[in-house]
């Protein structure tokens, strides 16, 4: 396997937008990267960058210590799994797995044995005389990693692999995922948009947006300290709640200026530049409920929404239209569509951000 580095690079379409805008990345051998972001934020560009797929307006490529900028896709030994499993309808599993090994001509007996290896990775041994049509899309799945794998590339870049399978059988292949990372301990480049697949996939996560590298950091720290606003808002089910914010430097504290959530100061060490204004976050799991008058503010049960073991409840504190809050209760805890409620803001989970660059403060 190998790593891969990009220097600078961005790729401007003819239109004059941007797919990429002067990105700087390391992926280290080994790792199991995965690019997040909406569409549109420059995710699969990355992926094909890498790939040879696009050729950067400026930058460098890099791929185990050679520079491959210039290089065509045949030149960089990577396996690429898309979305759709692109696979040959007419050659059962095992034809399949084999192809490109056949095409680059290496030794039958070779090919047998790391068409078997494959299989027996990913548990399709009983599959390898079927065609695709005989096949789940979970199976299908397997098999279009099983063609990467038999290749034993120096990486493997993979484009929302897992957005064609049903709920259930995507949280197993993601844990599937997983387990081959780690027995082939390969280096692996993985774009989705989904956030819940990054943050349990990923030894370090990508955020993307317009392009731009966002943050890059592992999940946990992705979720615990956010670097700007776009950050909290995309990590995280439910979404971080945002509230303006008044900062008084000479006592160190936070005043939410929602006049129903603006009982008491809260104390904030910031460093606030010319005195922006300051936007306060905090995560839904990090709100409790408590007794009207007894914690940060009070208001009114607007929705309830069960999730199982969980329920988030969405507490309306002014008539504005994102003057609610949302809090995440077990889902046993007594609570209903109306009724009155306080709430109490964790003190040690806070985050604050400046209003006008969104950059974290704290």
């Amino acid at each position: 396997m190998a790593s891969i580095a990009l220097r600078g690079v961005a790729k401007i379409y003819s239109n004059a937008h941007a797919g990429v805008r002067g990105l700087t990345l390391d992926i280290a051998d080994g790792e199991l990267l995965v690019i997040v972001g909406p569409s549109g934020s420059g995710k699969s560009t990355v992926l094909r960058l890498i790939a040879g797929l696009e050729t950067p307006t400026s930058g460098q490529i890099v791929i185990g210590g050679r520079d491959v900028t210039a290089l065509p896709p045949q030149g960089r030994d990577l396996a690429m799994v898309f979305q759709s499993y692109a696979l040959y309808p007419h050659k059962s599993v095992r034809e399949n797995l084999a192809f490109a090994l056949r095409v680059r001509h290496v030794d039958a007996a070779r090919i047998e044995a790391r068409v078997q290896a494959a299989a027996a990775t990913l548990g399709i041994e009983s599959l390898l005389d079927r065609r695709p049509a005989q096949l789940s899309g979970g199976q299908r799945q397997r098999v279009a990693l099983g063609r990467a794998i038999v290749r034993e590339p120096n990486a493997f870049l993979l484009d929302e692999p897992l957005s064609n399978l049903d709920p259930l059988l995507r949280a197993g292949t993601r844990t599937e995922l997983a387990l081959l990372h780690r027995r082939l301990a390969a280096t692996m480049v993985y774009v989705t948009h989904d956030q819940e697949e990054a943050m349990t996939l990923g030894s370090r996560v990508a955020v993307m947006r317009d392009g731009i590298l966002e943050q890059i950091a592992p999940p946990l720290e992705l979720f615990r300290r956010p670097a700007n606003v776009f950050v909290a808002g995309f990590v995280g089910s439910p979404a971080m709640n945002l509230w303006p914010s008044a900062y008084d430097a000479e006592n160190r504290a936070l005043r939410l200026t929602s006049a129903p959530v603006s009982k008491h100061p809260m104390a904030c060490e910031l460093e606030v530049p010319g005195g922006a204004a300051v936007l306060l976050g905090v995560r839904p799991h990090d709100v409790e409920l408590v007794a009207v008058g007894e914690g940060d503010g009070d208001g009114r049960i607007e929705v309830v929404e069960p999730l199982g073991p969980v329920a988030v409840v969405h507490v309306r504190v002014d008539e504005t239209p994102n003057g609610f809050l949302r809090v995440v209760v077990p889902a046993d805890t007594a609570v209903s569509v109306d009724d009155r409620v306080g709430f109490r803001l964790r003190r040690d989970r806070l985050h604050a951000f400046d209003a006008s660059t969104g950059r974290r403060l704290n």
